[in-house]
Formats: C-alpha cells, sequence, structure tokens
C-alpha cells in the first residue's frame, strides 16, 4: 500500500462536505445526505445539529423515519424497526433496567455498550457540512473516548448508568 495515497485517503476523510442549507434542516428538523460515501440522516433538535449512519446499527433500520423522544434527559431516535433508543448526542444505545430480586427496585436507562457512528456537523455561512466522524468502529463501549481525528461532541445530560 503507497503511503501517500493512504494519507490522502485519511485526509479527505475528515473534509467537510456541503449538505445543505441551514434554512432548509431548520424547518424539516432532519435531511439526509451521502458524506464521503457514506449515508447519512442529520437532524436538527433543540437547536443542535447532531449526524449518524442513516442505518440503525442493530439490523439495519432506517433511522432518518424514527421519532426523537426524550429518555433519561437525552434526545434519542427510536428506530422505527425495533424501538432501539440511540443518543443523538453521542450515538449510544439505551435501555431499561430493573432489579428483579428487589420488588420495589424501579427501572433505570442504561447504556448497552454499543453506538451508533456519529459524523461531526458544521455550519458556515448557512451551509451545512458534513465530515465522517472518527468512530470508525459501531462499538464503542461506555466510558472509552476516541482519541483519533475528528471531534467528540459532548452531551448536554449525564451518561446513562453502565448496568452490570
Amino acid at each position: 500500500m503507497d503511503p501517500e495515497t493512504s494519507e490522502q485517503d485519511d485526509e479527505k476523510k475528515y473534509t467537510p462536505v456541503f449538505v445543505g442549507r441551514e434554512d432548509d434542516i431548520r424547518k424539516s428538523e432532519r435531511m439526509t445526505a451521502v458524506v464521503h460515501d457514506r449515508e447519512v440522516v442529520i437532524f436538527y433538535h433543540k437547536g443542535e445539529y447532531h449526524a449518524m449512519d442513516i442505518r440503525c446499527y442493530h439490523s439495519g433500520g432506517p433511522l432518518h423515519l424514527g421519532e426523537i423522544e426524550d429518555f433519561n434527559g437525552q434526545s434519542c431516535i427510536v428506530c422505527p424497526w425495533h424501538k432501539y433508543k440511540i443518543t443523538l448526542a453521542t450515538g449510544e444505545g439505551l435501555y431499561q433496567s430493573i432489579n428483579p430480586k428487589d420488588p420495589s427496585a424501579k427501572p433505570k436507562w442504561c447504556s448497552k455498550g454499543v453506538k451508533q457512528r456519529i459524523h461531526a456537523v458544521t455550519v458556515d455561512n448557512g451551509n451545512i457540512m458534513g465530515m465522517r466522524h472518527a468512530f470508525e468502529s459501531g462499538c464503542t463501549a461506555t466510558g472509552h473516548k476516541h482519541t483519533g481525528k475528528g471531534q467528540e461532541k459532548a452531551g448536554t445530560s449525564p451518561p446513562p448508568t453502565k448496568c452490570a
């Protein structure tokens, strides 16, 4: 493999790509695009932009057709096929856990330890720019911070509890 070609390919992966106008996505609250050969969905929700792969990590469900709901203070896209809940900010899969040995226990939201691949979104003079994100693995455990190229998008809510 030619190291120079490989380096150019890596740079291309992280080059922002025009995906639409800010006015358009604010009206529709979501749009689909292709960013460096990857289909993504971009959401505009509560004044923030979020982008992730268009197909659910579980079984390929069309996330762009899902509803956005809040779970444990976190905005999530709900996959229309199997109702998987994926946080918009981090791509983390959530589930509700309860201790079956404790009859008075209340369910709590926990991380599955699996993440949907998310992508960086920027706005430049009213243009929405998508960038292939540094998460190349669809399975990043909770608590592990990615240190490669790209930008981590910090969530505004506390992370879900990692249940045993």
